[in-house]
């Protein structure tokens, strides 16, 4: 979003969401500059929440904040994470970030801490007068992040010292970051923790699933950072019996960001959600002309605009869906794409998706179809809104579900 050439690609669906979830974040963040916040934010993969994110980001900065935002994926091994992994992955994101505007940072106990490590995991010390921050946390992942091993016994090591690293990121870093950020202008200190959502739903030896423990279990030591803090959470998590535990451990209710509206609970166009979907198409191929002129050149792109209409009414509203679509059909021809190429395209995207769904499955899609609002707890949604089976949306009325248009469209759904 600070890219101003990107800029003219993002289109804001937030009428058609159900509100504006930057603007929550950003208000929460924006109303209590002095105090540490903590958001949790979700939705469904590939729903546009990086975007919205990025968005996040750009507001904030031109508020005057120091923003620290990263993909958790990139640090983290999804299948295997801990509360310390998360720690030290947003230490050194923080502290590579704060070296770009010039603060550098020598905390003592981080000192003593990666030199016990190093003798620990046999890596080579850092001597403290060439200490870095950022160098020693990533010397430590990178032995550790291929080796589950070497992980666990780190993880070992680390644990009893939890409070104590919590301490010292606080005092050591976050609060001296904090106070060099105002003497150079900032308001404050943002970190954005990306990708977080996308961590195994597996189980841990505990017995409870990985999300349930990293952000129920463990939620108040993630949430005890001392700056304004967003994380993405499993949407498996909004399903749980334990939601409300979740919230009161944070303080905060997560925010969903829901699928684009394209059609209404009674089945017709949602004409807003149409329009902004064909602004977005439309968008990559004439991104300097203004939204009229782009609805006058839809043919240059498909053969009609009904061909349009079909793309994003097959969708469901799925933003990443729409554009796998779109550019199945550019594999498969130049533009303008025709109605018989988007039809196989649409075929294949169906008859994959079918193939994936058992008879206990189509029970259960018929079961909830007949109440809309209605999805119960978390078996529900792993069988359903994780596999795409299932949309959510969000209107004037709250909540509700949908049948993936795709799959409405088989001929087993119509027996």
């Amino acid at each position: 979003m600070e890219n101003r050439e990107d800029q003219q690609y993002y289109i804001d669906f937030s009428p058609v969401r159900g509100g504006n979830v930057v603007q929550r974040l950003r208000r929460t963040i924006a109303n209590q500059v002095d105090s540490s916040t903590c958001q949790l934010f979700t939705g469904h993969i590939g729903c546009g929440k990086s975007t919205e994110l990025f968005r996040l980001k750009d507001e904030l900065e031109r508020q005057g904040f120091h923003v620290v935002y990263f993909e958790s994926s990139a640090d983290l091994d999804m299948a295997d994470v801990d509360v310390s992994d998360i720690l030290l992955a947003i230490t050194r994101q923080v502290s590579v970030s704060l070296e770009s505007v010039k603060i550098r940072l020598k905390p003592s106990y981080f000192v003593s801490l990666f030199n016990e490590i190093a003798d620990f995991l046999q890596t080579p010390v850092i001597p403290e007068f060439e200490f870095s921050l950022p160098m020693g946390i990533g010397k430590v992942t990178a032995k550790t992040k291929d080796s589950p091993r070497l992980r666990s016994q780190l993880r070992q090591y680390l644990e009893p010292r939890t409070s104590g690293i919590l301490d010292a990121i606080n005092q050591q870093i976050l609060e001296t970051a904090k106070q060099e950020l105002k003497q150079q202008g900032y308001k404050g200190l943002v970190v954005i923790i990306d990708n977080l959502d996308r961590v195994d739903i597996s189980l841990k030896t505990t017995g409870r699933s990985q999300p349930e423990y990293l952000f129920i279990d463990r939620g108040e030591q993630l949430k005890k950072l001392n700056c304004h803090v967003v994380y993405t959470i499993p949407l498996v998590l909004i399903f749980s019996n334990e939601l409300s535990t979740l919230t009161n451990r944070f303080g905060v209710k997560p925010l969903v960001l829901p699928m684009v509206t394209v059609k209404s609970r009674q089945g017709g166009d949602n004409q807003q959600g149409m329009d902004l979907l064909r602004q977005m198409v439309l968008a990559r191929a004439f991104p300097r002309l203004g939204e009229k002129e782009r609805c006058d050149r839809i043919t240059d792109v498909f053969d009609a605009a009904d061909t349009l209409d079909r793309l994003i009414r097959v969708s469901g509203g799925h933003v990443r869906n729409l554009l796998v679509l779109l550019y199945s059909c550019l594999q498969e021809n130049d533009p303008p794409i025709q109605r018989d190429c988007l039809e196989m395209v649409i075929r294949e995207y169906r008859d994959d998706l079918v193939s994936a769904i058992s008879e206990d499955e189509w029970t259960l899609l018929h079961q909830i179809l007949q109440n809309k609002d209605n999805v119960k707890g978390e078996e529900e949604y792993q069988t359903l809104l994780r596999s795409m089976f299932l949309f959510e949306y969000r209107d004037l009325e709250g909540r509700w579900f949908d049948i993936n248009p795709a799959i409405a469209e088989s001929k087993k759904f119509k027996l």
